[in-house]
């Protein structure tokens, strides 16, 4: 798992370098103004602030970024919780499976570890939520519905929130919610996960921006669907995408590119 980590950071690191020396005209000042900034996993460096947790999205609240995006997995008790990995020791240096844990044994052993519900109640309609389902046994498809459909109540769909998966065969156990509130997140699969969108209904598409070709991404917005790329680090991949008319510019630096922004608008950018 580390090492697969470790090489997804140094793939992000030598494209963001690449694209941040490659000059790009100004998007227009709408552009700028609409721009929509997630912040990946909260702003986080897994040292002082642990990605997923209340820290790393407080740091980004109240700073004019429009979203933050998280993970959501079970708990052996079936509880959702807003975490990652499968297990705890990429984040936390001690192994343990989330789904062989009770709730009361994760708030114990790993206290900085919220539940989905006290993420939805803190950030809720104060930010957009774009929660990944993670690919995982549903051992009671039935009941998580219902428990996902009562927790995520209070909330408007599409308005302020979202479901993304890297899975979406995850989304046939999602049926509180129109396919259109639907995202697939595509790797290399572009291709796969476009048609899967749009054969689906589903509500647009995410994917990394070298792999998100243009082509792609003006089939998804002519026929008016979301599309976000990830993950930006600096001013001339911001400029780019926007350029592209990508709606939303996911971000492991949100705080960065939202700061980038305000320098058009003195007083930042209304959400």
């Amino acid at each position: 798992m580390k090492t697969r980590f470790w090489l997804e950071k140094m793939f992000h690191w030598v494209v963001d370098h690449w694209f941040e020396h490659r000059r790009q005209p100004m998007p227009s000042l709408e552009r700028l103004k609409n721009c929509k900034i997630i912040s990946h996993r909260g702003a986080h460096d897994n040292r002082s602030i642990i990605e997923n947790t209340l820290p790393a999205f407080d740091a980004v609240k109240n700073r004019g970024i429009w979203g933050i995006e998280f993970d959501v997995r079970w708990t052996k008790d079936l509880q959702p919780i807003v975490f990652h990995d499968r297990d705890t020791q990429r984040i936390f240096g001690r192994k343990a499976d989330i789904c062989n844990l009770s709730l009361s044994e994760i708030n114990a052993r790993f206290p900085l570890i919220p539940t989905l519900e006290k993420v939805i109640q803190t950030y809720g309609k104060k930010l957009h939520l774009l929660v990944e389902i993670k690919a995982e046994v549903y051992p009671d498809p039935d009941h998580q519905n219902r428990v996902l459909s009562d927790l995520f109540s209070p909330l408007e769909p599409g308005k302020d929130f979202h479901l993304i998966s890297m899975t979406p065969e995850m989304f046939e156990y999602i049926k509180f919610l129109p396919s259109q509130i639907l995202l697939p997140i595509a790797k290399l699969n572009i291709r796969k996960m476009s048609d899967l969108a749009i054969q689906k209904n589903y509500g647009g598409i995410l994917g990394h921006y070298l792999f998100l070709k243009d082509d792609r991404l003006r089939k998804h917005q002519n026929l008016g669907h979301h599309t976000g790329t990830g993950y930006i680090g600096s001013k001339n991949c911001l400029f780019h995408e926007l350029n592209r008319q990508v709606e939303w510019l996911l971000s492991n630096n949100a705080i960065k590119i939202q700061s980038i922004l305000n320098v058009y608008f003195k007083d930042g950018i209304d959400r």
